[in-house]
């Protein structure tokens, strides 16, 4: 049922719908509140801390636009008991019309710099509303003109006419007395009480969990795909080629080859995912199982996310593969060396080739393609994946990813796959010192960096924006690159940042290797595959806008040489949340255990919602939750299957969801 059918909606609201992505009635009994307001707790400005979101009554006694330079912003002057404060709304014309002077709930984020109290882009709604709305209040994400109430109406129209039926065979809603999913859906949105509120949210995650992890199960259950091709090698030899690394492979780095010998020599395809901490040594692993194929007299694809990594890897398969025919295929080669590598391949003059996206290109073929490794997996889909293993025939498939995601939740992202963990790290890799920088501190960390920069050290400051935030509570990096420049006039600094084209951002980081600048401005785009070992410190701000194992990652791109490096992490809130989520990185080393120390803080839904999962468990994203909660689904749906409950209806909606999974990037 369209949205636009529900009453009190009409065509120019459905359009505003559309802008947010709901276009029928069922997307939007799934547009969660992103908060929710209990109106017996408003809160004081005197009291409130900045960056603390508060829900207060005020009083608005006048309404105007201004322009800062090119924005023009909407400003508000209230007072809420006698306190002067000002709100300020950026890109929200519409706010002119809506607000008038009179009695208002603001809901937002406070700012206090420097003594001066104001809110930044709040929701509101007028006061003599709400003397009507009791209890519990939902609070949704707007765009556009649309408000609160109308959303909140919508969204009460939309509940009435969809149908809301649980894809959980009725026995087992029966064996484990499974509240009703329709009444789940009914409470997320009016809440009769938080705890209600909450036993909603997990019974709908529930359900959507089970639809994820049953997708996974018929999707795997029909990838046993037999083996075409014999591997010829032995075990000796691949011993003899791990010895080119000049090191001693871990326990865990043994233990993951062995998994792939044992996989190329079963009946089936492999299809397994290789999983580390920064530094564990996966990319060693990787090459013994390429030498596997070449040494059989197959052909190997090495797949990467950015051009940088490409090149990267390019050059450590020349070096450890100098007796076999190496080459690469990116998309800032110049048509003419395409489409000389292209030609290479076809023939079969090609033993490996190393490159990114332009590899899954229709045009490029493979004939003896039986070997692929996908590096930072969790950069490319299901479907991308897939469509460079169409290539050959029952290919062999080994992607990695070194972004840890807790080991009891890898069915959930990983569920397609069969899963090694290397958990142990090479001897040599030393740990890096992390320090949280208070704001008094600044300027000795700024000092610090001038001297080791002078010393030939090199630095990254990372920013988690390209552009100047509205709110003025995040540091963007263009902000940041022109007042370093200005603090530290005899520091070299390059920028880069997402934005810039792929030949750009190459150039860029092949000149911070070649020390032509002491400093990189970044956003997270160096997360992925930039391997400097003479950069020893990164600084890193806002951190507690990102996920800890975000910045675990970022901080793994320090430590790499010889020399002792630093992570200094700057905060934009002192609230005691971001303390102690900031703590946990500071006291710990292991990507895996810092990840299950971010989802027992975050939540489920935070957690899978957010940095981590991009839109796969976006039907979820603002829902709070248990992790039991995967357990739990992942035991309904072994019964389900055990109990060949796994009806027409299930695997329609499961395959539904493995669909709209496939293109699929996690963050």
């Amino acid at each position: 049922m369209r949205v636009g059918l529900l009453k009190y909606v009409g065509e120019k609201r459905e359009k505003e719908f559309q802008k947010m992505g709901i276009f029928e009635a069922e997307d939007l009994i799934r547009y969660y509140p992103r908060a929710y307001l209990d109106l017996t707790e408003r809160a004081s400005l005197r009291t409130a801390y900045h960056n603390d979101v508060v829900l207060i009554a005020c009083s608005v006694t006048r309404v105007i636009p201004v322009t800062y330079g090119k924005r023009k912003v909407i400003k508000a002057f209230c007072s809420q008991d006698g306190m002067p404060f000002t709100v300020v709304w950026f890109n929200q014309p519409y706010v002119l019309k809506q607000l008038k002077v009179g009695e208002y709930l603001f809901y937002g984020r406070v700012q206090n710099k420097f003594g001066q109290v104001s809110l930044v882009n709040p929701t509101f709604e007028p006061l003599d509303s709400n003397y009507r709305l009791k209890g519990i209040v939902p609070v949704y994400s707007l765009k556009g003109t649309l408000t609160q109430k109308v959303v909140r109406t919508a969204v009460k129209e939309a509940l009435s006419k969809v149908d809301i039926s649980s894809v959980i065979p009725h026995k087992i809603i029966q064996k484990y007395k499974l509240p009703p999913l329709e009444r789940a859906f009914f409470e997320v949105h009016n809440p009769t009480s938080l705890e209600a509120k909450d036993e909603a949210s997990e019974r709908i995650a529930l359900e959507e969990y089970f639809t994820l992890i049953s997708a996974f199960k018929i999707i795997k259950g029909g990838k046993e795909e037999a083996r075409t091709r014999k591997y010829t090698v032995t075990p000796a030899e691949v011993k003899a080629f791990a010895g080119r690394f000049g090191f001693e492979f871990t326990d865990g780095q043994k233990q993951a080859v062995n998994d792939i010998f044992e996989n190329l020599r079963s009946p089936t395809k492999m299809n397994r995912l290789l999983q580390g901490d920064v530094g564990s040594g996966k990319t060693a692993v990787a090459l013994c199982g390429i030498f596997m194929a070449v040494k059989s007299g197959y052909t190997s694809a090495y797949l990467s996310p950015t051009e940088v990594l490409a090149e990267q890897n390019y050059a450590i398969l020349k070096k450890y593969f100098p007796e076999y025919r190496v080459g690469m295929l990116t998309g800032g080669m110049t048509a003419k060396e395409k489409r000389e590598m292209k030609t290479a391949l076809i023939a079969g003059e090609i033993d490996i080739i190393c490159g990114t996206h332009a590899v899954l290109q229709d045009n490029v073929q493979m004939p003896r393609l039986a070997f692929i490794v996908c590096d930072e997996q969790h950069r490319f889909g299901v479907a991308q994946r897939n469509a460079l293993a169409e290539k050959g025939e029952s290919v062999d498939m080994l992607v990695m990813s070194a972004t840890p995601i807790p080991r009891t939740l890898s069915l959930i992202f990983y569920g397609d796959l069969d899963v090694t963990t290397i958990t142990d790290k090479p001897k040599a890799r030393q740990e890096v010192a992390t320090s949280i920088i208070p704001e008094s501190k600044y300027g000795d960390m700024l000092k610090y960096v001038k001297e080791q920069t002078a010393l030939g050290k090199q630095a990254y400051f990372v920013c988690a924006k390209i552009d100047d935030d509205e709110e003025g509570s995040i540091v963007s990096v263009k902000e940041l690159y022109e007042e370093l420049q200005e603090k530290l006039p005899t520091v070299r600094f390059g920028l880069l940042h997402g934005r810039m084209k792929d030949k750009e951002k190459a150039e860029i980081v092949r000149a911070f290797k070649q020390k032509e600048f002491d400093c990189l401005v970044s956003t997270t785009v160096i997360e992925v595959g930039v391997d400097v070992p003479n950069a020893t410190i990164m600084i890193i701000y806002n951190a507690e806008r990102f996920g800890l194992s975000q910045l675990h990652q970022l901080r793994g791109r320090v430590g790499r040489g010889a020399e002792k490096s630093y992570c200094f992490l700057l905060m934009g809130s002192e609230s005691d949340t971001a303390k102690e989520r900031l703590t946990t990185l500071k006291t710990h080393a292991d990507g895996f255990k810092i990840a299950e120390k971010d989802l027992e803080m975050r939540g489920g839904g935070d957690f899978f919602g957010t940095r981590q999962s991009g839109k796969m468990l976006g039907d979820i994203k603002n829902l709070r939750y248990p992790t039991q909660v995967v357990f739990a689904a992942k035991k309904l749906s072994d019964d389900a299957f055990d109990m060949h409950l796994d009806d027409e209806r299930l695997r329609y909606a499961a395959l539904k969801k493995y669909e709209s999974l496939k293109d699929v990037v996690l963050n």
